[in-house]
């Protein structure tokens, strides 16, 4: 008995480490299949749904915040005095610079100065000038537009004396000229008084009473006197004419001397130098540069100005270019601020503009985007992002992703819908607006496609075969 109780237990021993040794076999694994097992499953079929909403196709591009308007200042002379340093503020009426003793001012304008205006001038230039002395304040009396006549002598006077000196005169000897006009007024006028003064009657030679025939007395002739002749009534119409024939010469020369007058009283008074005014669009103005110091003779630009609205300024490739045009709306965005502007594409160049280095390179085309709103003056040259709707649908519309979309060899277009138990099928679409990876669909029965469908954008290597062929 002892000795089968023995081999029984050798056996069940052995059995034991037998079921042991097959169950560490299942549990444990090698490296390698851990590694083989750790893999991605399988995937299925990568969908999508449905969106109904705006789709807006964009155009992303970089732009600089500039002023709408630069100016250079450089006035023949010496720079005697710069009051003003980079980044100052300007005010229409301003002392920008002071060369070879006279003010450089800005005033209000769009036309540049290219000539003095000196009294008597006429044009847009005066009228721009008149419209410009009235915003400060300093009226141009009865002058029509466009006639630089004694109110704005008056105004462009009251100017100069605000800004502290005394304007250059038009004539350098225009009092003199005026004064002596005058002179001969007044003695044109005194001439004229002269002819109207009667002379006083000259005294009768004395004569004593003698007898027909004596000596010294003419014998009558028995003939009337002849007109003209020297007789007393002779001698009274000859000098009547003469007195008329005074007159009207005194008359003449008054009329000429009063004109004489006239124009040189016209043309006295101050002039405006071209080389003393700035005209600048639009006010507050900016310094954006000064490159010259006092007691430097004038060589280049002494100060340059920043002026108008602020705009924004971008240089297109020709994919963008193509794609963009004024009107279209754009979102300016300011990484430094924090903050989005709306506003509009003003202009697209139609021609490349040159790069200043290399010699035969170009920037590309060049376009402009205006603001809705004023841009703060902080933002002049910022480097800001512009975002430009280039299209956009007319309204929420269907919309899915890029890849949903396919073209059969019939050449209708389609989407792939998908529905919860995996069954698919086709459903032909009408494509539009695309953007941001989006397209606009419209389904050729509007039953077939709603917000929340599923559509296919693609398949995962290793997934199972759809189920259910499309219409």
């Amino acid at each position: 008995m002892r000795g089968r109780r023995g081999v029984f237990g050798v056996v069940g021993g052995a059995v034991l480490m037998a079921a042991g040794a097959l169950l560490a076999t299942a549990v444990v694994k090698s490296p390698a299949q851990l590694a083989a097992e750790a893999g991605p499953p399988a995937q299925g079929v990568l969908t999508a749904e449905v969106e109904r909403r705006v789709l807006a196709e964009t155009v992303v591009t970089r732009g600089t915040v500039v002023a709408d308007q630069s100016v250079t200042v450089a006035p023949p002379g010496v720079v005697t005095k710069l009051p003003l340093k980079a980044g100052d503020p300007v005010a229409a009426g301003r002392l920008l610079a002071e060369v070879s003793g006279r003010p450089v001012f800005a005033l209000r304008g769009a036309v540049p100065m290219y000539r003095d205006l000196v009294p008597g001038a006429t044009g847009d230039d005066v009228a721009q000038v008149q419209a410009a002395l009235r915003e400060l304040g300093h009226g141009t009396g009865r002058d029509p537009k466009g006639v630089f006549g004694p109110g704005t002598k008056a105004a462009l006077a009251e100017l100069y004396r605000a800004v502290g000196y005394a304007p250059l005169p038009a004539l350098k000897d225009g009092p003199a000229t005026v004064k002596a006009a005058r002179d001969a007024v007044r003695a044109a006028r005194w001439a004229l008084e002269d002819t109207e003064t009667p002379p006083e009657p000259a005294a009768p030679a004395p004569s004593s009473p003698t007898a027909p025939g004596s000596p010294g007395t003419p014998a009558p002739t028995g003939k009337p006197a002849v007109a003209g002749s020297e007789t007393g009534a002779g001698k009274g119409a000859g000098a009547g004419k003469g007195v008329r024939r005074e007159r009207e010469r005194a008359l003449e020369a008054l009329r000429e001397a009063q004109e004489g007058l006239a124009a040189a009283e016209a043309a006295d008074g101050p002039m405006l130098p071209a080389a003393e005014a700035v005209f600048l669009r639009g006010f507050p103005a900016r310094v954006a540069a000064v490159a010259a110091q006092v007691g430097a003779t004038v060589s280049g630009p002494v100060l340059t100005l920043s002026a108008g609205e602020l705009v924004v300024e971008a240089y297109l490739k020709d994919d963008k270019r193509q794609l963009l045009r004024p009107g279209m709306p754009v979102v300016i965005s300011s990484e430094l601020a924090g903050s989005d502007t709306r506003g509009a594409v003003a202009v697209v160049a139609a021609e490349r503009s040159p790069a200043p280095q290399p010699p035969g390179g170009d920037l590309g085309y060049r376009m402009v985007v205006r603001a809705g709103q004023p841009l703060p003056a902080g933002f002049a040259g910022q480097d800001v992002r512009l975002t430009v709707e280039s299209a956009a649908t007319d309204g929420e519309a269907l919309v899915v992703p890029v890849t949903a979309v396919s073209a059969g060899a019939d050449g209708r277009t389609v989407v792939t819908a998908r529905a919860a138990d995996g069954t698919q099928r086709r459903v032909e679409v009408r494509t539009g607006t695309s953007g941001d990876g989006f397209i606009a669909v419209t389904p050729a029965r509007p039953a077939d496609l709603a917000p929340g469908t599923k559509v296919v954008i693609g398949t995962a290597p290793g997934a199972a075969a759809p189920r259910g062929a499309g219409r």
